[in-house]
């Protein structure tokens, strides 16, 4: 079996790595791919927004199996396209993907089926969401309405913090036509948690649970970027909790989307704030989450090609699920400036060391080569990524990695994994 992953980050190469150890992958091959990624399988340049190549690439080659990894080309209905053209292909249609794509549609459709979320109001003039601001107060978030790399959402403290805001998203345009519109909404405190799921529109399947940290400081502070870190399974997702996640957010999910008449097939990331013993919808992704992908499928001891193939044929019904005991944490190491302006470009030394680990996995984001070495090309760089029996020794294993790991301007967050070990 032949095997296409379409993006070029860290979850990406998680996804390439899990399917190359399927007995019945034969081949893998990823567009664009990274430094990384060209280690285990055959990097082609085409844009993850050429549909048309990617289609040609598919027919030519005969590729049983795309797997999309990032939230645009599903956003704009790469998942249609193929569909079109009767080739196979993991990740949601276009009417699917707006539960990412629009913010706004997200949490219509949360009001409109009874899903718990945080009260909120959307604006496309810019002064009636000021006013909004100053009548409701603060602390207060607002939110681009469509996709912003996992850097539209703001969460204000102060008045003046949430109107610099909505400044920076309507009108100084930060986020291009993302920002067209803002929603304005409650600040949830609580602690947050990610729950995805597989589905083909039938089935529902959860993932192991994760926790992601998405300020880029120590103690979820600083600026909100992709991801700095994660690790699995999150103690806060209780099998309790876990049931009434199903129960209450899940459940009517899936109805409202048969009512919508949309058949989605695979993954739903439910972006959740536990607050006084209750789950809240924060947000949908319609991917696998970056950088929880990375600790999920290193704890994933089912085969991983089976599962997604099963999931977009719809057959998830025939698949078993099974997850390796222990804990997994996945740490970034980004550029220095990032989430803002950041240099490429830095040499990264110390990769050698993982080669045939077992128990740490370094996976790239944003790699390239350049005269036979391996150099930054993004703002998020590395995935340092570790197994252990338990939270600590998984933490232990994920940071003494790291310490041999260098490349100019590194940055990292050292607490991953803190709020785990407080729970136990």
């Amino acid at each position: 079996m032949k095997v296409l992953v379409i993006g070029g980050g860290g979850r990406e190469h998680a996804l390439v790595w899990k399917l190359s150890q399927s007995p019945r992958v034969d081949k893998v091959y990823c567009a664009p791919g990274n430094a990384g990624i060209s280690e285990i399988a055959e990097c082609i340049n085409i844009r993850i927004d050429d549909f048309e190549g990617l289609i040609d690439f598919v027919k030519y080659n005969w590729i049983d199996l795309t797997v999309v990894g990032p939230e645009a080309p599903l956003s704009e209905g790469i998942a249609d396209a193929f569909i079109k053209e009767e080739r196979i292909i993991f990740g949601p249609v276009k009417a699917g993907a707006r539960l990412e794509g629009s913010k706004q549609f997200a949490k219509d459709f949360m009001q409109k089926y009874g899903i718990p979320t945080a009260e909120y109001k959307t604006f496309s003039s810019y002064i009636q969401a000021e006013e909004y601001v100053r009548l409701k107060g603060a602390p207060i978030v607002v939110k681009a309405d469509g996709l912003a790399a996992g850097k539209g959402v703001i969460v204000a403290e102060t008045v003046d913090e949430a109107i610099d805001a909505l400044k920076l998203i309507m009108k100084d345009k930060a986020f291009g036509k993302a920002g067209s519109k803002v929603i304005v909404e409650q600040c949830l405190k609580g602690e947050e948690a990610s729950f995805m799921i597989l589905t083909d529109g039938k089935t529902v399947v959860p993932l192991a649970t994760s926790q992601d940290h998405k300020q880029i400081f120590d103690g979820d502070k600083g600026p909100n970027t992709g991801g700095m870190g994660a690790y699995s399974p999150a103690p806060i997702l209780t099998d309790k909790m876990s049931n009434e996640v199903m129960k209450t957010i899940i459940d009517p999910m899936m109805k409202g989307l048969e009512r919508e008449r949309i058949n989605y097939r695979g993954v739903i990331y439910v972006g959740l704030m536990i607050c006084e013993g209750k789950p809240y919808v924060l947000e949908y992704n319609v991917r696998f989450g970056d950088p929880e992908a990375q600790p999920i499928l290193f704890r994933l001891d089912s085969d991983l090609f089976d599962v997604l193939k099963a999931t977009a044929e719809g057959r998830l019904n025939e698949i078993d699920v099974t997850w390796k005991e222990g804990v997994s944490i996945c740490v970034v190491l980004a550029s220095e400036g990032y989430p803002g302006s950041y240099k490429k470009g830095d040499v990264i030394k110390g990769l050698d060391h993982f080669k045939g680990s077992r128990d740490v996995v370094v996976f790239h984001a944003g790699t390239t080569h350049n005269n036979g070495e391996i150099i930054t090309s993004g703002g998020r760089v590395l995935g340092v990524t570790a197994l252990g029996d338990s939270i600590s020794s998984a933490q232990d294993s994920v940071y003494r990695a790291i310490e041999k790991i260098k490349f100019n301007g590194m940055q990292f967050r050292k607490d991953i994994g803190n709020k785990a070990i407080k729970k136990k």
